[in-house]
């Protein structure tokens, strides 16, 4: 959140559109950096901690998070109110949204995150798959194309050899997803996960992967500036899950060599240099 990454100027006024734990960190590290905060609240979150922390506070709808924690306009207008020259979106709610990024562009704020591209071409599976992989970077072999007729796509799990992970093109949050072991079983389990990303996330196209029985999720944290600039700050283990959310989270990783760490690191740097990464991530 150094505002020197996000602006080419000092910002003097932040206003955060989140609530709970990551709104209050976000003031903490705003007030040790000298910055002002503005906190957003809804009826249900008049009393809450991120509101008396703040120097500020601004009630923008009812409990209801597309009344207002989900309201572009109203968080929008709330930082104009206010004089605050950036919005912090926090996590969850509008902090992957593109049209919020842009909106705020649009309205003279500054965005305290990832451009609006960047958020796209890492929206869906498939097409940042493609990115990486036009960018040298590993991938698990599968295949995440655009045709998308069962036979063909029975044909490419074929290739790939079962078991095969069936997953939601604009999946999330372990949703949309569909392991299958046998041949004969996929027709249903493609049906089945197409359902469930339609309902869900409004797309029902998938891509298939190799399924890795044991894996390890290790992420590599980065931080790119607006001049083109990434660092990666090493990785964390997050392999410790239920039902595909993550639970405990452990750095560095237990048994990472130095080698790998070099190479997962390169390859994080360059595949956020790949969508113009700007902010965390």
């Amino acid at each position: 959140m150094y505002p020197a990454m996000i602006s080419p100027y000092v910002l003097q006024k932040i206003l955060i559109a989140n609530r709970g734990e990551i709104a209050c960190r976000v003031i903490k590290t705003a007030r040790r950096l000298g910055i002002a905060t503005v906190a957003v609240y809804s009826e249900a979150d008049a009393d809450a901690r991120h509101v008396r922390l703040a120097d500020e506070a601004v009630l923008i709808g009812s409990a209801a998070p597309r009344e207002s924690y989900l309201a572009m306009d109203k968080i929008i207008a709330a930082a104009h109110q206010t004089g605050a020259q950036a919005i912090h979106p926090g996590s969850g709610f509008l902090s992957e949204n593109p049209k919020f990024a842009e909106a705020c562009a649009a309205s003279g704020l500054t965005f305290i995150g990832p451009p609006a591209a960047a958020m796209r071409a890492m929206g869906s599976k498939s097409a940042a798959k493609t990115l990486m992989a036009q960018a040298g970077i590993p991938l698990t072999p599968g295949y995440h194309g655009d045709r998308q007729e069962p036979a063909f796509l029975r044909e490419q799990a074929n290739r790939i050899g079962y078991p095969v992970l069936i997953k939601a093109s604009s999946g999330g949050g372990g949703k949309g997803m569909r392991v299958v072991e046998r041949a004969e079983d996929f027709e249903a389990a493609l049906a089945s996960c197409q359902r469930e990303a339609a309902s869900a996330f409004g797309d029902e196209r998938v891509l298939i992967e190799k399924y890795l029985p044991r894996p390890r999720h290790i992420e590599i944290q980065v931080f790119g500036d607006i001049h083109g600039n990434i660092v990666h700050l090493f990785e964390r283990d997050c392999s410790v899950q239920r039902r595909h959310q993550k639970v405990l989270e452990e750095a560095p990783a237990p048994g990472m060599t130095p080698a790998r760490r070099a190479a997962m690191g390169r390859a994080a740097v360059e595949a956020a240099r790949a969508v113009g990464y700007v902010g965390a991530g």
